[in-house]
C-alpha cells in the first residue's frame, strides 16, 4: 500500500510518502522557502565574467543566479554524440541583456541558483525540451522494441527543432495517452512564450514546487491514495491531477500525524544515529563537501567468526543506509565507512545489497566499488528538498 500524506504544520506543508505503513520519503515546503528549481524566468544579465566563461543573472530572487557558457551553448546531441563547439561567453550574452532561463539547481549556502537556457518541461510521460532536437528514452526502459515504439510516437507530435526525454512511466502506455500528455506540455510552452512581459526580471513559469513534482512522479508508480489533513488542499491536489489526467483516491483525515506512528517516525529523523535491527548502528554526518556515514557493530556480537559477524552488520547497514538516503533526501557525494571486511566476496555482497535497495529510490544513485581504504563512495541526486 502506497499513500501520499499531506499536512500543514505552522507555515509548512509536510509531504510524506508511506509504503506499507512505513515512512520512506519526507519533504517540507513553505511560501517563504519554496523550491524554485524548474521555474522559468526572463532574467537580466548583470555581469559577464569572461575569465570564468560564466555570468551572473538577476532573476528577481534574493540572490543573483549563475550561468556557465555550457548552459548557453546548444545542448550535446547524445544520439550522434556530437559536442558543441565552445565560444567565448561574451559573444553569446552581454550585460544588461534579457535572457530566458530555467533554474536547474537551488541556491546552496552562499551560492546563488544555477541556470540554463536548456528549457525542459516535465509532464507525466515526457520531459519536453523546446530548444533541443533529440529524443531519448529513460535508461530504466531496457526493451529495445519498446524504446523504438515510444520514440516513434513522440517524434510524430514534436514540433520541428524540439526534443524530449521519454520517462520510465511511459513504458507500455498507449499512443493516445502519450500524445495527449505531450500536446498539453507543448501548449503550456506556447502559453509561456506568449506571456506579456511588463518588467525584467520576471518569473514566467512556476513549476509548482515539491508537491506537484511529487504527485507527477508517483501517480504512475502504484500510488494508492492521497490523504489530506484539511479540505483546503483538496482543490490544489485536484487541479494537479486534472492537469496530468490522473485519477487517485483522495481522503481527508484530521488526525493524520497519529496514523502509522507518523509523528514518531518524523521525530526519529532529528537524530543522526540510527540503530539497526541486529544491534549495530550507523551515524550520518553532513559537511559542506560531502556526507559521511559510519557503520558500527554496537551491541551485535554474533555467534560465529568475526568476518561473518561484520558482514551481517554491514549488510543490515547497507539496507538501512539506502532507506535513509531516500528518507532524508541526501544528495551529493556520500562516503560510507563500513566495518572492514577481509574477503572480497563479502564486499561484493554489501555492494549488491546497496544497489538492490537503491532501486526503490526515485532518484539516481551511483554506487562505486570499495576504495583501498575500504570506503564506499555513492553519489545521489536530490529529489525535492532544498539544500
Amino acid at each position: 500500500m502506497k499513500e501520499l500524506v499531506i499536512c500543514n504544520s505552522k507555515d509548512n506543508k509536510l509531504i510524506c510518502l508511506i509504503e506499507d505503513e512505513e515512512l520512506v520519503e519526507k519533504y517540507e515546503e513553505n511560501e517563504q522557502n519554496k523550491s524554485i528549481e524548474g521555474n522559468i524566468y526572463i532574467g537580466k544579465v548583470q555581469n559577464v565574467i569572461t575569465g570564468l566563461q560564466s555570468a551572473f543573472v538577476n532573476i528577481g530572487e534574493k540572490r543573483n543566479a549563475f550561468i556557465h557558457v555550457k548552459d548557453i551553448l546548444p545542448k550535446v546531441d547524445i544520439v550522434k554524440k556530437e559536442k558543441p563547439k565552445e565560444r567565448p561567453i561574451n559573444e553569446l550574452i552581454k550585460s544588461g541583456e534579457p535572457i530566458i532561463v530555467e533554474v536547474k539547481k537551488e541556491a546552496v549556502d552562499k551560492k546563488g541558483p544555477r541556470l540554463s537556457t536548456h528549457i525542459s518541461l516535465t509532464s507525466r510521460f515526457t520531459v519536453f525540451m523546446p530548444n533541443s532536437d533529440f529524443v531519448t528514452v529513460s535508461s530504466k526502459i531496457e526493451n529495445d522494441a519498446e524504446k523504438d515504439r515510444l520514440k516513434n510516437i513522440v517524434r510524430k507530435y514534436l514540433p520541428e527543432g524540439s526534443g524530449a526525454i521519454i520517462r520510465t512511466v511511459a513504458e507500455g502506455k498507449n499512443e493516445e495517452d502519450i500524445r495527449s500528455d505531450l500536446l498539453k506540455t507543448i501548449d503550456k510552452w506556447k502559453d509561456i512564450q506568449n506571456i506579456s512581459i511588463d518588467k525584467i526580471p520576471q518569473k514566467i513559469y512556476d513549476k509548482g514546487g515539491v508537491l506537484k513534482k511529487t504527485i507527477i512522479d508517483l501517480v504512475d508508480n502504484k500510488l494508492d491514495k492521497i490523504i489530506l489533513e484539511n479540505e483546503e488542499d483538496l482543490e490544489q491536489i485536484q487541479l494537479i491531477l486534472d492537469e496530468i489526467n490522473a485519477n487517485v483516491e483522495i481522503e481527508i483525515d484530521k488526525d493524520i500525524l497519529n496514523q502509522y506512528s507518523l509523528k514518531k517516525q518524523l521525530e526519529a529523523l532529528e537524530n543522526n544515529k540510527i540503530w539497526l535491527k541486529n544491534g549495530g548502528f550507523i551515524t550520518i554526518d553532513k559537511t559542506e563537501a560531502l556526507v559521511a556515514i559510519d557503520v558500527n557493530s554496537g551491541k551485535f556480537i554474533g555467534k560465529k567468526d568475526v568476518e561473518e559477524t561484520i558482514t551481517k552488520v554491514n549488510l543490515e547497514a547497507a539496507k538501512e543506509i539506502s532507506k535513509q538516503l531516500r528518507l532524508r533526501d541526501i544528495s551529493g557525494i556520500i562516503i560510507i565507512d563500513f566495518i572492514d571486511m577481509q574477503e572480497d566476496k563479502n564486499k561484493q555482497l554489501v555492494i549488491k545489497e546497496i544497489i538492490k535497495n537503491s532501486k526503490k529510490d526515485r532518484s539516481k544513485v551511483q554506487v562505486e566499488e570499495f576504495t583501498k581504504l575500504n570506503l564506499m563512495e555513492i553519489t545521489r541526486k536530490h529529489i525535492n528538498s532544498k539544500k
